[in-house]
């Protein structure tokens, strides 16, 4: 990103001078990237946005205006991240649609049986993340689409806590639209990818009107370029693009596999090791997770468990991790979540094990 500044630094798809094309040319061959990162039919597939929020809230709008009618459905799972969530709920309430969320088990997954309940031919939309962001569950995606394209719904995937973690292949998922953001796959912040297959892609009309996403401009109509380049209106993150760009060639020289089979082993041993614990309950246990466990201290607050181990060199996240509906379903105010990757080590985990039991101690119960 840095050399991007220092020497190729221009705007794109813009200017014929030098600087405007090589900067074209690393935006394009960075959407190239991605494409082969996620195994897409074409790079034409790939749409470049600040994260998976906005990628979220671009469909939901976007879908909103070409599929919705009053009477139809969306359905949701009660495992959706609030950004998940809140842009449906609003299109809802302005096209006259309704939400159907399905249940999750005990165990953290998802009722498929319910899931295939409320799938009717009302359904229009359906949406749930590749996996949770609380409870590492990791879902069955093609499974699920398969159900829902049966009766012609449009398959939308909140891949954010996926991508950076397992091989994505999102013709072999079969999902229509898939996002995910940079930052979850060692990316920079602010630049995220929306995946659509193409068909699907080319019947949306655009999100945002600008500069870069139009052939032609009248006072009484405009023409829109076609996708991606619909969805791209004004300056984009190039610099972003690019950064992303390089650290899922990182991600791809290490692995995919090799990364999944370490964060797994990680994982393991992190569930070993917490459920031999006093006072820690583990919250789900999934057949199938990422490297994310969530858990709850007795008789001790989310936020300080999280305070004291910082204090230890320990960094979690503590709260309801934006899935407020979810804490409900589980009957908690907040957890704590300890996360892994692909540099994270086994003496690592002993080092949060260590701080819990500091939080043991602090708190009276050692």
């Amino acid at each position: 990103m840095e050399r991007f500044y220092r020497e190729h630094n221009a705007n794109i798809q813009r200017g014929v001078h030098e600087l405007a094309e090589e900067a074209t040319q690393l935006y394009e061959e960075a959407r190239q990237e991605v494409a082969q990162f996620l195994k897409a039919g074409s790079p034409r597939e790939i749409v470049f946005v600040r994260g998976t929020t906005e990628a979220l809230n671009l469909l939901a709008w976007c879908l909103g205006r070409a599929v919705l009618h009053p009477g139809d459905e969306i359905l949701l799972t009660e495992m959706e991240h609030h950004s998940n969530i809140v842009p449906w709920q609003w299109v809802a309430e302005v096209t006259g649609v309704r939400l159907q969320v399905a249940r999750i088990l005990d165990n953290g997954e998802i009722d498929c049986e319910d899931w295939e309940r409320k799938l009717t031919d009302k359904t229009r939309i359906v949406t749930f993340p590749h996996a949770s962001n609380v409870l590492g569950t990791l879902n069955p995606v093609r499974h699920l689409a398969r159900l829902a394209h049966r009766f012609g719904a449009v398959v939308v995937v909140d891949g954010a806590q996926a991508a950076g973690h397992i091989p994505v292949d999102v013709q072999e998922l079969e999902c229509d639209f898939y996002a995910f953001s940079g930052h979850k796959a060692l990316g920079p912040m602010g630049i995220g990818v929306l995946y659509g297959r193409w068909e699907c892609l080319e019947r949306l009309p655009p999100y945002q009107g600008g500069g870069g996403m139009i052939q032609a401009v009248f006072w009484d109509r405009t023409l829109v370029a076609p996708p991606p380049r619909r969805f791209e209106a004004g300056t984009p993150n190039v610099a972003g693009a690019v950064g992303l760009a390089v650290a899922l060639q990182y991600l791809r020289s290490v692995g995919m596999d090799t990364i999944r089979s370490h964060e797994q082993k990680l994982i393991d041993y992190a569930q070993n090791q917490l459920s031999s614990l006093p006072g820690i309950r583990l919250v789900a246990d999934p057949k199938e997770r990422i490297a994310i466990v969530s858990f709850v201290v007795e008789g001790v607050h989310a936020h300080d468990v999280a305070t004291i181990l910082d204090r230890e060199g320990v960094a979690v996240r503590a709260g309801h991790h934006c899935a407020m509906p979810l804490m409900n379903r589980l009957g908690f105010s907040g957890t704590v979540r300890a996360s892994f990757a692909l540099y994270n080590t086994f003496q690592e985990v002993d080092q949060l094990v260590l701080g819990l039991k500091k939080v043991w101690e602090i708190f009276g119960h050692g």
